[in-house]
């Protein structure tokens, strides 16, 4: 006898599924308004037969929430279940450009799992369990958006690790002009001076401060950019209801309120190892160019200064990052690279980042204009 666990639903109830001492499915749902009461059974028909009626439960599970679920939510619950189901190897960036090629996370979903001979009861189970977490999250008033919404953040699209979704508190735009500030949580004081200078200079230039909403730098630059009266826009490497570092909650509120704050973790999720390189990756495709103010040879920075160069993203060191780490002074000579010893070679540095797209966009602009 094969036995499949229930399928756990949000009003407690679940779906049972069995094979019977004949080789016959049998499935058996709860009553409920969203979803019907079914029960299909091969009792004597064997194998085939077997198959049959399980393909025509799996289509009842696929289309029974799409009365009291519209398309959207309907996509982001076939979104979370592709995650959970993930083949070996593969990431969740490579998921999301799966789903963003397709234009579907339910058509993905639907050529992975309901096109086998054998639709897997594990498949069923995980849909439904997303589908009821996505219902949550609407009921608790959480704000989420996952690569097929136009207001995803546009860059983002352009790096391989793409978040499949972000949960958010603030104004979230899909083209935001803006660039990191980032360093070391226990910095100098005159290295936090600095970074508060570098971010009322990106405001003033009508650019968004971008940063970890960390302790030392990335707290610095949030804090000037809000006391500047502009934009800052905070990636935190927990989940959005968390607070970490605890002591800087009243920022992190403030920034929610006045600027942006993004996560791509499940709202719950706690602090690890692993979700700040996960953070940073995000943060460099995010802005235009990642900043380095201070940083130590192991500080975790040195990523999103490595990622930033695989993103194609500039990457502006100050004079004593390139002194203090060897992975500073490896990066001097690269392209896209730049070096600041003083303020005023900052902000020129931070001129001639943004005039790239702009030159760009007029390059194309006279292209098109001659081929037309």
């Amino acid at each position: 006898m094969w036995s499949v666990s229930k399928l756990v639903r949000r009003e407690g109830q679940g779906t049972r599924i069995k094979f019977g001492p004949r080789s016959e499915l049998q499935v058996f749902t709860p009553q409920s308004p969203s979803f019907p009461d079914q029960l299909f059974s091969c009792e004597v028909l064997g194998e085939i037969a077997a198959l049959e009626a399980w393909r025509s439960y799996w289509n009842v599970v696929c289309h029974a929430y799409s009365v009291d679920m519209d398309p959207r939510a309907d996509d982001a619950a076939a979104l979370l279940a592709l995650l959970r189901l993930k083949r070996r190897g593969e990431s969740w960036g490579a998921i999301a450009a799966d789903v963003t090629y397709e234009g579907s996370a339910s058509t993905v979903f639907d050529a992975r799992f309901n096109d086998a001979l054998l639709v897997s009861p594990q498949a069923v189970s995980v849909l439904e369990e997303a589908r009821a977490l996505v219902s949550l999250w609407r009921d608790e008033n959480l704000e989420f958006v996952t690569v097929l919404d136009d207001l995803y953040p546009s860059r983002l699209r352009d790096i391989h690790e793409m978040p499949p979704f972000l949960f958010y508190s603030g104004e979230l735009r899909s083209a935001d002009d803006g660039m990191s500030v980032v360093g070391s949580r226990s910095a100098s004081r005159q290295s936090q001076e600095l970074a508060a200078e570098i971010a009322r200079f990106l405001i003033a230039e009508d650019l968004t401060v971008i940063s970890g909403l960390a302790e030392g730098i990335d707290a610095a630059a949030h804090r000037a950019a809000l006391d500047a009266g502009g934009r800052t826009v905070a990636f935190i490497g927990t989940g959005i209801t968390k607070f970490y570092p605890a002591r800087n909650a009243d920022l992190q509120r403030e920034v929610a309120e006045r600027g942006l704050l993004i996560s791509q973790f499940y709202p719950d999720a706690p602090p690890t190892k692993q979700s700040f390189p996960i953070r940073n990756a995000a943060m460099s495709g995010y802005g235009l160019a990642t900043i380095v103010v201070e940083a130590g040879e192991h500080s975790g920075t040195r990523i999103q200064a490595r990622v930033a160069g695989d993103h194609g993203r500039p990457v502006i060191l100050t004079s004593r990052v390139v002194d203090d780490t060897t992975w500073g002074r490896a990066l001097v000579g690269k392209p896209n690279v730049y070096v600041a010893s003083t303020m005023g070679e900052m902000k020129e540095a931070i001129r001639s980042v943004r005039s790239v797209p702009d030159e760009l966009q007029r390059a194309l602009g006279a292209l098109a204009a001659g081929v037309a």
